[in-house]
């Protein structure tokens, strides 16, 4: 086996150096580079691993935000609707008030104006009943060409107006 090492060009001392080498190599790295690129790799993990998490806590959380806003977004839409429908019935109690008292208002005025129109009926035929007492006292006097006594003459006179249908009523 000597010669085929020897064929091969092969120099045994020298390949046991190098693998020696090679074993202290791997030792020395081992231990200067191979655990702390691990713990670098382990920490890099963790770190992803906790982003990983905060981004699904931070997905969470704004899932939750959206549900409390489309809530409170309800809650205002109900309430703007109550509002609406308390000034609807508001404005519908303030038409039927302001109805109800210009009914008033208008059948006020029509008795004031009726009581109005009986005072002054009333005045004018007090006024004609007077105006028909001078008128039957000067045609009485014309017809009998003599002054009467005027105050005897009124007293017949509404005396006969009281009991004939003349009297306003």
């Amino acid at each position: 086996m000597d010669k085929a090492v020897e064929a091969l060009g092969i120099n045994l001392p020298q390949l046991i150096a190098q693998v020696a080498n090679f074993f202290v190599l791997l030792v020395i790295l081992r231990f200067t580079l191979y655990k702390p690129i691990l713990k670098m790799l382990d920490e890099r993990r963790q770190k992803i691993a906790e982003g990983l998490n905060a981004a699904e806590t931070a997905r969470a959380e704004a899932s939750q935000a959206q549900a409390n806003i489309q809530a409170q977004l309800d809650a205002a839409r109900k309430d703007g609707q109550d509002i609406v429908a308390n000034a609807q019935t508001i404005a519908q109690r303030i038409q039927t008030e302001a109805r109800e008292q210009s009914a008033r208002d208008r059948e006020a005025a029509l008795e004031r104006a009726r009581s109005e129109i009986q005072m002054e009926r009333d005045r004018a035929i007090a006024d004609l009943r007077g105006q028909f007492a001078d008128i039957t006292v000067t045609a009485a006097e014309r017809v009998i060409r003599q002054s009467l006594d005027r105050q005897a003459h009124q007293r017949i006179i509404d005396e006969t107006l009281a009991e004939s249908s003349f009297n306003g009523n």
